[in-house]
């Protein structure tokens, strides 16, 4: 699994950083996520799904 931002999308309004924020970041500079690590483990699959379906633009994806 792989998760992909869409920047023309992302409005940095955090909801992804404030459920995985070991995953996610909002740059303070650019107002944008920055993603620590695109792969994550099999063990926090379950919380980084819930951080992507959180994400009111819908600027986020996993992939297989």
């Amino acid at each position: 699994m792989k998760i992909v931002v869409d920047y023309d999308k992302c409005e940095g309004l955090g909801m992804c950083e404030s459920m995985a924020d070991d995953y996610f970041e909002v740059d303070d500079d650019t107002d944008q996520v920055v993603v620590h690590d695109d792969s994550p483990e099999e063990s926090d699959r379950g919380h980084v799904y819930a951080a992507v379906q959180a994400c009111p633009v819908l600027a986020l994806e996993l992939r297989d």
